[in-house]
């Protein structure tokens, strides 16, 4: 008769990692790459650890700190291009930033709500201010600029992001909803909106590469010639 295998003791199997900060945030990235961030739970993200969401209260004190967490990891994947000069790095960072919000279901609408701190959001400033400055912006503007220029990127993307789509840019917004935007002026009724009505051409026309670019340009040369107070 074969002897059975032996029983292996509770205290003999590998041990779960220690919770970490890190390893949370990590694991909270990966179901957002998956998911989309209106999934990353506290609940959630505990049993993907396979632990009870008290556990992690530990670590991170609720949804919202988690997902600034995330968002700042994510930032970490930017950087400042070596070619072009100050004015075309700046539109490269900040189109690379535009495009990291696209990337992921929900977070350019919570980066809105939750805005962008920690170690990679100030690294993001400082790369930015840095920029403006090689552009020879003044100080005080350049540094009241960045505040600006991060907060059209956010709200442009916001605006842009299609909740049902991850990484839905303006180029590929569904023709339903584009359609329904561009109808809404054109069929603008003259007598209660003579200005629409009357321009409908021009506040349409332009593609979404255009307009963001010239954006960019106009907040850039508004910069330059408007002092603080």
């Amino acid at each position: 008769m074969a002897s059975e295998a032996p029983t292996r003791s509770r205290r003999e199997r590998p041990s779960k990692p220690a919770l970490s900060r890190q390893w949370i945030i990590q694991v909270t990235v990966d179901i957002v790459r998956r998911e989309g961030l209106d999934k990353a739970t506290m609940r959630r993200v505990a049993q993907e650890l396979d632990t009870g969401p008290a556990s992690l209260y530990v670590y991170i004190a609720n949804t919202a700190e988690l997902h600034a967490a995330v968002l700042d990891d994510l930032l970490g994947t930017l950087a400042v291009s070596t070619h072009g000069d100050w004015a075309e790095r700046t539109h490269q960072l900040l189109a690379d930033y535009r495009t990291l919000l696209f990337s992921y279901q929900g977070l350019a609408r919570s980066a809105l709500i939750i805005r962008p701190s920690g170690r990679n959001a100030t690294i993001l400033y400082d790369n930015l201010l840095g920029l403006l400055l090689e552009g020879g912006m003044e100080s005080s503007r350049a540094a009241w600029a960045v505040d600006l220029l991060l907060l059209y990127v956010i709200a442009n993307a916001a605006e842009h992001a299609s909740p049902e789509r991850t990484g839905a840019e303006p180029e590929k917004r569904p023709d339903s909803e584009r359609e329904r935007i561009t109808r809404s002026i054109i069929d603008a009724d003259p007598t209660l909106t003579p200005h629409v009505a009357g321009h409908a051409d021009q506040i349409l026309a332009g593609t979404p590469t255009q307009r963001w670019d010239w954006a960019i340009n106009a907040l850039l040369a508004g910069f330059a010639v408007t002092p603080v107070p």
